[in-house]
């Protein structure tokens, strides 16, 4: 791979990096990797929680790849935003947790990346943005269907009609991040999240994140059912036995994921 690559910890934390640095634009080729990358990430037993930020500390990404998109015609453009959707659901429905931590700018596909994940960590100097209308065009990557879903429709329709950049005071405040802090302490942070969500049980973890991402988008009965069947398959896991006779034994639960 030359556009991302990661690093596993000994916590079972793997940390990508967009790898294009000072601003990490998205092109196809980063989108491919990137969604191989989480196809490997998912079937590997090691791997519990995943972070993902950018190389250098101008830009988690900057947004897609102009240079690229201005040059393509409508076939092309339809292929790339294929591609595209394909990285942005795997990270989003990949069975393990994943962290955005957004260092700097996150605009465009870059802000619908950090979208697709389960949480949003910024530092202090990240702008957010999606200035798609600004260029005659509209958000491609989900940014009209996940940002409304999290900050809601009015909030939403505010930055993607004016297309303004936010700091990321504003973004903690209208509840597009999680946490904010300084660029410094980012990673450290990020990390302590993850190795956090990578000692939890993982059968319970990946049924706890399919009833969210998937209930939330139908009825309520259906979601109630689909919460029923999760709730079955994490109570017949060696891990529940495991964590309520610990919980019996005042003890700390030895989770191994099965």
């Amino acid at each position: 791979m030359e556009t991302v690559e990661y690093i596993l910890d000994e916590n079972h934390v793997a940390t990508v990096y967009l790898n294009r640095p000072p601003y990490n634009p998205l092109n196809t080729q980063l989108y491919q990797e990137l969604a191989n990358l989480f196809e490997e990430l998912e079937k590997d037993p090691l791997v519990r929680a995943i972070i993902i930020t950018g190389k250098g500390d101008r830009a988690f990404a900057a947004g897609a790849d102009i240079n690229e998109m201005m040059n393509l015609n409508g076939a092309e453009m339809l292929e790339m935003s294929r591609v595209s959707r394909a990285a942005y659901d795997k990270v989003e429905a990949i069975n393990k947790p994943v962290i955005a931590a957004v260092n700097g700018l996150a605009l465009g596909g870059g802000c619908e990346l950090a979208l697709a994940c389960d949480f949003r960590i910024c530092s202090s100097n990240t702008k957010f943005g999606l200035p798609e209308i600004n260029l005659g065009i509209i958000p491609g990557g989900g940014g009209t269907q996940r940002l409304p879903r999290l900050i809601g429709h009015s909030k939403a329709k505010e930055l993607l009609y004016f297309g303004e950049m936010i700091d990321s005071e504003r973004a903690v405040e209208v509840g597009l991040v999680n946490k904010s802090v300084e660029l410094e302490d980012l990673l450290t942070e990020a990390t302590n999240w993850a190795e956090k969500l990578a000692g939890k049980p993982s059968i319970a973890m990946q049924m706890l994140k399919k009833s969210i991402n998937q209930g939330t988008s139908v009825d309520l009965k259906s979601g109630l059912d689909l919460e029923a069947a999760c709730f079955g398959n994490a109570f017949a896991s060696e891990d529940r036995k495991e964590g309520m006779q610990s919980f019996v034994d005042k003890r700390k639960p030895q989770f191994t994921g099965r």
